[in-house]
């Protein structure tokens, strides 16, 4: 029989695509349960991952009552379940996956740190961010870091003094290079978005925290000096949490060289082949994974200096790393690429090799089945 390993994140959408492929490899050694906010998604994990999955209802942010029940439940369904291993590795779930598994007695219970909030909170709030990560790793018998930048902030900020180690060379799941690769079906899609115009890509939310301010306007100055440059936008425009400032919103929706692909987009793929680079002014990332799928894809990234950007990008071999929060010095990495073409083009050649060596996703599983196995 099996030893039972339960899976959680806060919602549904992280379970099904952060840890797509993994779950299904790892349930080869343990029986594997996913557990998640969302019923759509978790159907998905169902069937493809082939692992049965919990609907426990979570929510993203600071809600004490709703926390609560959260919990409650929680630890109803992790006493029912009677698993030797609990490993979770998203905020919210996070907390309420520890702390329901130590009331719980669970044997191992593991939390891989990803995103730190608290680093672009101030006040109050970073208090309440910072107590929440304490609880979390207090609760955890096992605390892994993504990369090394959340490490040492962990150790910064005194967050836990237990021992951390990341996985292999960091991330939580790797690339699938087989998937992101410049296929016939994958460029003939890209083809309808391709211009002769050199291009930028940002994929992500669009919001302050992802530095779009800066990308936006840092593009607009750079298309004032030379025509030959457009920006493509990919993804969310989340205005309720974090909105972009309104000029921002303005350029987006009227400049003649910024085109914006808006929602949520399953393949990737199409937009990063049809672009020159990727722009990736984030403020505050765990182990950004569009930052190793544009790299996997042929792609040099101008990123900011924070956790995993800086651990993806090698400075003048993939890519260009700015300070964050700072429009001059994107300005200045974005005119440098349409400058010196040639050697943009040696970066772009470096990408996928670079990933590929440090980052495929199989030898990331064999690495975390590894951990599980040494308990």
């Amino acid at each position: 029989m099996k030893p039972k390993l339960i899976r959680i994140t806060t919602v549904s959408l992280s379970l099904e695509a952060l840890l797509k492929g993994q779950l299904s490899y790892l349930n080869n050694y343990f029986e594997i349960v996913g557990i998640a906010s969302g019923k759509s998604e978790l159907r998905i994990v169902e069937e493809r991952e082939g692992i049965r999955t919990i609907e426990v209802k979570m929510n993203r942010d600071v809600n004490l009552w709703a926390d609560l029940k959260s919990l409650f439940v929680l630890i109803k369904v992790i006493a029912n379940e009677k698993p030797y291993i609990v490993h979770s590795n998203t905020p919210k779930g996070s907390l309420l996956a520890m702390m329901a598994a130590w009331i719980c007695r669970v044997p191992h219970r593991i939390y891989t740190v990803t995103g730190l909030r608290f680093e672009t909170t101030t006040g109050r709030f970073r208090m309440v961010l910072i107590t929440m990560e304490k609880i979390t790793c207090w609760c955890a018998t096992k605390v892994i870091p993504e990369g090394e930048g959340v490490k040492k902030t962990l150790l910064r900020e005194k967050i836990t003094n237990k021992p951390l180690q990341k996985i292999l060379n960091g991330n939580i799941n790797g690339i699938n290079l087989d998937y992101f690769q410049r296929t016939e079906a994958v460029t003939g899609e890209a083809a309808a978005l391709r211009s002769e115009l050199f291009t930028f890509c940002f994929i992500g939310r669009m919001v302050k925290d992802k530095g779009t301010n800066e990308l936006v306007r840092a593009f607009a100055r750079l298309y004032n000096e030379q025509k030959q440059v457009r920006l493509l936008l990919v993804g969310p425009l989340e205005q309720q949490l974090d909105p972009l400032e309104a000029d921002v919103i303005k350029l987006i929706n009227t400049h003649p060289a910024i085109t914006i692909f808006a929602g949520f987009r399953k393949d990737i793929r199409p937009y990063l082949a049809a672009s020159d680079a990727l722009s990736f002014p984030s403020y505050r990332e765990g182990f950004p994974n569009v930052v190793m799928q544009a790299g996997a894809m042929g792609l040099p990234s101008i990123v900011t200096d924070i956790n995993g950007c800086n651990e993806i990008i090698i400075e003048g071999l993939n890519g260009i790393i700015i300070p964050p929060k700072d429009e001059e010095a994107l300005y200045k990495a974005m005119k440098y690429f349409i400058d010196n073409k040639d050697k943009v083009t040696e970066m772009a050649a470096n990408a996928r090799p670079l990933i590929a060596s440090r980052y495929e996703q199989k030898m990331v599983w064999e690495a975390i089945l590894k951990v599980y196995q040494s308990l």
